[in-house]
């Protein structure tokens, strides 16, 4: 058997950074600052324990733009690089000083204190620059300043300077020319507020002016103001997530909100600190929007972070499609910076804190519902699509959130399911034992219904959202002995089916006689016209709509069923044959006036349910009015 080494060919490997290994070449800016700031902090801890002594003064990174001579500056003040330290972390792609330096030192600094971990960041600079330089002062005692440069081949130079005295060092990106659109000053600000504003490492971009005191009164003895030039500093290098919860109070977390929302003025609901150290780190500050009954993916999404850097708010099929739903921040320095997301998708350590992060939202929810009922009531119409989209897609938060889960009634009081089925049961279990979940969809709409049921003493829970047709099927699935049904699918007596020793006002041949009569006042496409025995009290003629065409219906419209494609209305136009109206319809011996009589109560049928409308509306005021 013979053995070979793989010869990795430079002159190939550029093209590659430069097109496929990033998704977006905007990161150049990200990767170069996550060095930068790499090299401050691995100065503070050497600093911290007695590894370097050197005075650190200011720290800031610097960014500059320089349009005339079309370069860009990132600066430090950090740890610096001395000619060799060149060779080995530049000239050797791949090879990651961040991973050299932690295991070095994985006794006596936190393994987090750095950011990079594959070697690659620094040649992404090569994505918009035809040449780069590096000018570097190591912080070692009698360090030498080198300068090293190269134009994307792989040939570079390198030599010893003289004319550097400050520590750290500088990358100086020369621009292509077709990427000259990063020589503007919005767009790299605009880059550094999206990828760096909250790296631990203050970033300055420029000055601003600002008025301040000016330490003098006015006529009136009010303190004077005075136009100073600041450092415009663009980042948060310390922000809320990177905290202990103790350290924070609830105003904090809403300025946080704002911070990363500035264009939202509403109030987060609620909050939840992440903060884990095993068996991964991860941190991060989730928040609850108030969402509406439609199922919309919020604008200003969760933003996912490595160690305080941005990498992507694009985060569908990294977190649970349902989480999606809220805002916030997610850290770990264990999500690679990497930004394709397929790569993302596929990572071990993504998909256990997706699922970790599931777990602690359940858990939260729970300790806020058992902490404070009352409030987590006033909060439940707002949270409760989230919950329930939660619930169907995701099988370990369904087992935790059907404690929490609630249901509310027409009387707008809250239960959970455990509370609702003991309040029910004795009432709306069928002579099958199956419990029998009553519900409506718009309580104006159905209002007739619902006071038929409560006339009954039932229950009947409100399902308004467009989710709910989805939710309903997958509760039926996973509770015992449970169904649906829709207050309006069928007559009161009938919606929970019990013995029925009811008996009819008209024998078969009757209801046979009176079922063309009435089934002319309808379109036969439309109405199935049946006969009940109902009470006298009941209505003469019920509109209703069967349960699974209704819902297959509404499934449809939502998304998730082929079933309910192009499937007409479908209608029961119920008859009470113990109704007095209805005996006299049948004994009526003018034609027309059976016909008009018959026609009248199929209309004030249709009216109540809205359908009624257009010429068919007109002719029954019109016919109304001569009945009066």
């Amino acid at each position: 058997m013979n053995t070979g080494k793989i010869n990795v060919q430079t002159e190939n490997i550029f093209p590659i950074i430069k097109k496929f290994l990033y998704s977006d070449n905007e990161i150049f800016l990200r990767e170069l600052v996550s060095n930068a700031t790499d090299a401050t902090k691995k100065l503070k801890a050497l600093a911290s324990i007695g590894e370097a002594n050197v005075e650190l003064g200011d720290l800031k990174i610097e960014v500059e733009v320089d349009k005339s001579s079309k370069t860009i500056t990132i600066k430090d003040k950090g740890i610096g690089m001395t000619k060799e330290e060149v060779e080995k972390y530049i000239a050797q792609i791949a090879f990651s000083g961040a991973e050299e330096f932690v295991t070095k030192y994985k006794d006596k600094v936190d393994k987090n204190v750095v950011i990079g971990h594959f070697g690659l960041g620094f040649y992404s600079a090569f994505m918009v620059a035809k040449k780069v330089e590096i000018y570097s002062l190591s912080y070692k005692k009698d360090a030498k300043a080198v300068h090293w440069e190269c134009d994307g081949s792989p040939e570079y130079n390198i030599e010893e300077i003289s004319n550097r005295v400050i520590r750290g060092t500088n990358i100086v990106l020369h621009i292509a020319d077709d990427c000259e659109e990063y020589l503007e000053n919005a767009k790299i600000e605009g880059l550094l507020k999206k990828y760096c504003k909250f790296l631990p490492v203050e970033i300055k971009f420029g000055t601003k002016k600002e008025w301040v005191d000016s330490g003098e009164k006015d006529d009136k003895g009010e303190d004077k103001q005075k136009e100073v030039e600041v450092d415009n500093i663009i980042n948060n290098p310390n922000p809320a997530w990177t905290k202990k919860p103790t350290d924070l109070t609830d105003e904090d977390y809403k300025k946080f909100y704002h911070e990363l929302y500035p264009m939202q003025f509403e109030e987060p609901l609620f909050h939840i600190h992440l903060n884990v150290d095993y068996p991964f780190n991860l941190t991060g500050i989730l928040y609850f929007p108030k969402l509406s009954n439609k199922l919309e993916m919020p604008k200003d999404r969760i933003q996912l972070y490595s160690n305080q850097v941005f990498v992507t708010d694009n985060v569908e099929n990294i977190v649970p499609d349902f989480l999606t739903l809220l805002r916030g921040v997610i850290d770990s320095p264990d999500i690679p910076l990497n930004v394709s997301r397929s790569y993302l998708q596929a990572d071990a350590n993504v998909k256990k804190i997706s699922s970790h992060i599931t777990k602690k939202v359940a858990d939260k929810m729970e300790e806020i519902f058992k902490k404070d009922r009352a409030e987590f009531e006033k909060k439940w119409d707002d949270i409760k699509i989230f919950v329930q989209y939660g619930m169907i897609s995701d099988e370990k938060f369904y087992d935790k959130a059907i404690k929490f889960a609630l249901v509310k009634t027409t009387d707008n009081t809250y239960y959970t399911f455990e509370e609702f089925e003991n309040k029910v049961k004795a009432l709306q279990t069928d002579k099958d034992k199956k419990l029998i979940y009553l519900y409506a969809t718009n309580v104006s709409e159905q209002h007739a219904y619902i006071d038929a049921a409560k006339s009954r003493g039932y229950e009947v829970m409100i399902m308004e959202t467009g989710l709910d047709p989805h939710y309903i099927n997958h509760l039926e699935s996973k509770l015992k002995d449970v169904s649906f049904v829709r207050v309006d699918a069928d007559t009161v007596d009938k919606l929970i089916k019990k013995d029925d020793n009811t008996i009819s006002k008209l024998s078969e041949d009757e209801q046979k006689k009176l079922e063309p009569i009435i089934q002319e006042t309808v379109s036969k496409e439309q109405f199935h016209v049946i006969f009940e025995n109902l009470s006298e009290t009941d209505a003469p003629m019920i509109i209703t709509r069967p349960e699974f065409m209704r819902r297959m219906k509404d499934m449809n419209q939502m998304g998730g069923s082929s079933m309910g494609f192009n499937m007409p209305d479908m209608y029961n136009l119920v008859v009470n044959s113990n109704h007095p109206l209805i005996s006299r319809i049948l004994n009526e011996g003018d034609a027309d006036k059976q016909k008009n009589l018959a026609k009248q109560t199929t209309d004030l049928a249709l009216l109540s349910q809205g359908l009624l409308k257009g010429e068919s509306l007109t002719k029954f005021i019109k016919r109304s009015v001569e009945l009066i």
